[in-house]
């Protein structure tokens, strides 16, 4: 594992300034910012391609930035507040790795909701593309995971199995690739289910009810301490997403009949 990319040191006159003399660049944080640059990058060419949207500017995506810093780590501290009750200095520990991905979505949602109703932007359209947005970053992200050593799986005899430096020299699921091989497939799905989209959102819900899915599974591989509803059988992760499947399964049908009685009536 490559925690650290690299690490330099500041000018003196700088150093003198800030109180710190080394700066450490972390691969994690410095791969979720690749992945939130090219994430962008994709949805602003989208939004101009299929939408028509020119004036998408760069503050709607330093705010999900934002927001998603914010919300993920609020949940992986959530999983265990003792822990940081007990030692507050591990809050300042925020580039090192350690986010729920649920956590930022569920704070990054309201403000996307927020932002396109007030710029008048259409929302379904603008969601169905930052449904595959969001598997580039998250995909991109869990390769952060990878190179942080969090996220890991459960122990295995497998020859896939990986020895991570927190596991002990005990060999474990690289859950943090099986996600990354999943959200690429659930982005390429998504890409041809496009080319036959039947109404606006669909691409949308079928994103959340296959991530959701995925996750769930994934979670019986994971080893590491996240957190359980039902202790060693429901993890926060599989209870999260059961409400989006829920959630997303009713939508999609409402959206579908909607569009379905449009078409019948035309």
């Amino acid at each position: 594992m490559h925690p650290e990319l690299f690490q330099f040191s500041l000018p003196e006159f700088l150093s003198n300034i800030f109180g710190v003399s080394d700066i450490t660049v972390y691969t994690y944080a410095f791969l979720i910012a690749l992945g939130t640059l090219v994430a962008a990058q994709y949805t602003k060419w989208s939004a101009k391609r299929e939408l028509g949207v020119v004036n998408l500017p760069n503050a709607f995506f330093y705010y999900i930035f934002i927001a998603g810093f914010i919300g993920g780590k609020l949940f992986y501290y959530l999983q265990d507040p003792k822990l940081y009750l007990k030692n507050p200095s591990l809050l300042l520990d925020n580039f090192s790795g350690g986010f729920v991905f649920y956590g930022s979505f569920v704070i990054i949602i309201p403000y996307v909701f927020w932002y396109l109703k007030r710029y008048k932007l259409p929302v379904l359209p603008m969601l169905d593309i930052l449904a595959i947005t969001t598997t580039i970053v998250h995909a991109i992200g869990r390769l952060g995971c990878f190179t942080a050593g969090c996220c890991y799986g459960s122990p295995t005899d497998s020859r896939f199995g990986i020895i991570f430096p927190t596991t002990h020299n005990m060999s474990v699921h690289p859950t943090q690739l099986y996600e990354v091989g999943m959200l690429v497939f659930i982005m390429l799905f998504l890409l041809v289910i496009k080319k036959s989209q039947q109404f606006n959102g669909q691409i949308f819900f079928i994103y959340l009810m296959l991530y959701a899915l995925g996750r769930g599974v994934l979670e019986f591989f994971r080893g590491d301490e996240r957190g359980f509803i039902i202790d060693d059988k429901l993890s926060h992760s599989q209870f999260i997403g059961l409400c989006i499947i829920m959630l997303a399964t009713y939508f999609y049908y409402k959206f579908y009949k909607q569009n379905k009685l449009k078409t019948i009536n035309i």
